[in-house]
């Protein structure tokens, strides 16, 4: 009988049992983590933080469906894995032998390394426990501060509002997370956050937490000047969590390096989610994606595999459905105007894809808060950004997700004032009719 150990109990470790036990009803699948909340939504701690969402319907499973999967599940965390014995050893001091092995261990929030960070009042939201945390630090927080560049930060700022907490925003940039969104797109989160009571400092980097017994009651910028608060939550990025590769000789770059089966360069040795540097046979680059929902079907495709049930993964253009300011963003495929100083690597909900630099031109419509961004390649869609009404999101997915050739209307598209939003659903009704669409 084939014993396949998953470490992690994350998404893509979930649905790598599923998809083994799918394949195999008598395998032994031993599931290991050392979260001590086991598998829940880490989209849905936004929506937890803001009062939206309650903690009980953050986890997707009850213990019955555990039980149907007849799994053994183990609490605690892998300190090395001895690929040569096929042996995990634990910290419990105790093993786990092994034929295939799934590491699915995720990543980590990018630790705040100033003077002052481990005073009590910093905090980051990596886990149900910070999220908790961080309810709980509001009962007495008055004001706070905000630090970084991308979607998780914005989290933390709409939590806080919503806790009744002043805040305050710091940028390190002349503008919000300006290696995905333009100008007119990030000046509309901008000036919503303001409308809400956000106060934005622009060019601003922290250089130190001050505190007083232990606790924070400030922080010292680079231009010399002090802000009072008595939190600091910060989001400057992710780390894969990739030491325990590296230890066992595993290729690694920024992620877990695997190929299009999601093997690593042992082959009884599997990557998938945060962790894993997928190869995608399209493009041949190995990207990382920290969204939800390439982390599942990394963790389906990774536990066929396992189970002899040989299966490529065809990486999708990323498709992230967010909110930014309380206005519903999605962001399709590659967007981006290339890389800057706003996040330290990638951030959690993000995808090295949304920050390619492509060769295409962008067509713009819509103003205020309903706004649609593409980026018109050649022939092909790379990639849109829609602001507000929503409507076009799903079909813009398929479009560029199926290569639609858009030759017929890129002069459309490109051309001065066009009504952008209708070029496109008169395509959409016209390509789609030609299609199976799910």
């Amino acid at each position: 009988m084939t014993r396949h150990l998953i470490l992690g109990t994350g998404v893509a470790g979930v649905a790598a049992v599923e998809a083994i036990r799918g394949v195999d009803a008598n395998a032994e699948i031993v599931l290991l983590g050392d979260d001590p909340f086991g598998y829940y939504s880490r989209p849905g701690l936004a929506y937890y933080l803001t009062g939206e969402m309650m903690e009980k319907n953050l986890f997707p499973f009850a213990t019955p469906d555990f039980q149907k999967l007849n799994i053994r599940y183990v609490k605690g965390g892998a300190t090395k894995i001895l690929p040569n014995e096929k042996i995990v050893e634990l910290d419990s001091k105790s093993r786990l032998a092994y034929d295939r092995l799934l590491i699915a261990v995720g990543a980590q929030a990018v630790r705040l390394t100033v003077p002052g960070a481990e005073l009590e009042g910093v905090v980051k939201i990596d886990h149900m426990s910070d999220a908790r945390h961080i309810l709980q630090l509001t009962k007495k927080t008055r004001r706070a501060v905000v630090v970084g560049g991308g979607i998780t930060a914005l989290e933390l700022v709409e939590g806080l509002i919503s806790q009744r907490v002043n805040v305050t925003y710091l940028l390190r940039g002349d503008r919000y997370w300006s290696n995905v969104l333009d100008e007119q797109e990030s000046r509309i989160v901008e000036k919503r956050l303001k409308e809400e009571g956000v106060e934005l400092i622009y060019h601003a980097e922290l250089i130190e937490v001050l505190g007083k017994r232990g606790r924070v009651n400030g922080v010292k910028l680079l231009d010399g000047r002090t802000l009072r608060c008595d939190m600091l939550a910060y989001a400057i990025g992710i780390q894969p969590r990739v030491e325990l590769a590296k230890e066992a000789g595993l290729a690694v770059d920024k992620g877990i390096l695997v190929n299009e089966h999601l093997q690593t360069n042992d082959p009884n040795i599997f990557a998938a989610g945060d962790v894993a540097q997928a190869y995608d046979p399209l493009t041949g680059r190995s990207i990382i994606d920290s969204l939800w929902g390439p982390a599942r079907e990394q963790g389906r495709v990774a536990g066929l595999n396992m189970a002899g049930r040989k299966t490529a993964y065809l990486k999708s253009p990323p498709f992230n459905v967010t909110r930014l300011a309380g206005l519903t963003t999605t962001i399709i495929g590659t967007v981006g105007r290339g890389r800057d100083d706003d996040l330290v690597g990638i951030a959690r909900g993000d995808s090295e894809t949304f920050r390619s630099l492509p060769d295409a031109i962008a067509a713009q419509s819509g103003f205020d808060v309903n706004r649609l961004r593409l980026l018109v390649g050649e022939k092909y869609l790379l990639g849109a950004i829609v602001m507000g009404d929503q409507t076009l999101s799903l079909p813009l997915q398929k479009i560029i997700a199926g290569h639609a050739d858009i030759s017929s209307i890129r002069e459309k598209l490109l051309a001065r004032d066009a009504k952008i939003a209708d070029v496109v659903a008169d395509f959409w009704r016209e390509w789609a009719g030609g299609q199976v669409v799910a």
